[in-house]
């Protein structure tokens, strides 16, 4: 038999503790589901956080840790089990036609009060809420170095980390607006920059490719990947391959920060609810999504910043909404 919450959160990253901070603190019958081993998301393996408010440099494992720590002392329950799919309650049964399956697909999407069933590998949860809070994940590019140097100079952003390369050389992978921003950003404090780039034309907006060209400090290697990350304790330089003429050179860095997009981790809820092109899921500030009753927090929403401060606040906003869900619901 399933167990019955008021409200169950999926994943438990900062958006998905600071959900079961308030949630608890309103005495909602809550359940986080976290796939991992451990809470806490992307931060836990960030080096550094040095722009959360109070916290300054603190460590990013210490931070996540601290998150939990705070959700458990209130009393927060907490289940390992990886999502497979939400369905509405009466709509959680498998059918077997591809016709039935896009009328369950298309009637979910209309507001319902009646509950919602989580089908996880381990076991299935029934509840009045939902809030999805899975975060996103950044593309990597798969060469030797990246993992080992994960926050050792490893960085997938650089409004994150980028105080910490001060009047340092650091490197910059991808041509989308994303890397060019990273780029300007970077060479505000950086000694020198150097901007890779796979092709021979950038992506990014014209404004942005302007404000690249004008950086005295940017430097931008064309047709070129990156094919190594070497360092003993810290990225000390990197493997470059020009993809026209093979040449292979190695280039002395003290960071690299891959600026090569990111991806939601929303496969387990496509058809549910609605997403936009890149997969995130459709929801503003308040955490609504198309499906009434379950809510987007954090990284996995669509929205213009994403860092640990925004998914905070997008966990706090959505147990408002929560709230006034299951008030109304009972009228």
């Amino acid at each position: 038999m399933s167990r019955q919450y008021d409200l169950v959160i999926i994943g438990s990253g900062p958006a998905g503790l600071a959900a079961a901070i308030y949630a608890t603190r309103a005495q909602l019958n809550t359940l986080v589901l976290e796939k991992e081993v451990m809470s806490g998301g992307q931060v836990l393996n960030t080096y550094e956080v040095d722009n959360y408010p109070g916290l300054p440099g603190i460590n990013g494992f210490d931070m996540g840790m601290k998150f939990r720590e705070h959700a458990d002392n209130l009393g927060a329950q907490f289940a390992e089990d990886q999502v497979l799919k939400i369905a509405a309650l009466d709509e959680a049964e498998e059918t077997d036609s591809a016709e039935e399956k896009e009328l369950v697909a298309a009637e979910v999407l209309a507001p319902r009060t009646k509950g919602f069933r989580i089908v996880g590998e381990n076991e299935e949860y029934e509840t009045k809420a939902v809030v999805i809070a899975t975060g996103a994940r950044h593309r990597k590019l798969g060469v030797s170095g990246e993992e080992e140097l994960a926050g050792k100079g490893v960085s997938y952003c650089a409004t994150c980390d980028g105080a910490f390369f001060r009047k340092k050389t650091v490197a910059v992978v991808g041509g989308g607006d994303v890397a060019l921003e990273d780029a300007i950003f970077l060479a505000r404090g950086c000694e020198k920059v150097y901007l890779i780039h796979r092709r021979d034309a950038l992506r990014g907006a014209a404004v942005l490719q302007k404000r690249v060209m004008e950086a005295e400090n940017i430097e931008i290697i064309w047709d070129t990947v990156v094919e190594k990350i070497e360092g003993t304790n810290r990225v000390e330089q990197i493997a470059l391959r020009n993809v026209r003429t093979g040449e292979t050179t190695e280039l002395p860095v003290q960071g690299i920060f891959i600026a090569v997009g990111i991806e939601p981790n929303s496969s387990s809820f496509e058809g549910f609810v609605e997403m936009d092109r890149q997969g995130y899921i459709v929801a503003g500030e308040d955490g609504k999504t198309s499906v009434e009753g379950v809510f987007a927090a954090g990284d996995v929403r669509t929205k213009m910043l994403r860092q640990i401060i925004t998914a905070a606040a997008d966990g706090a906003n959505s147990i408002t909404s929560v709230e006034r869900y299951l008030a109304e619901s009972q009228n």
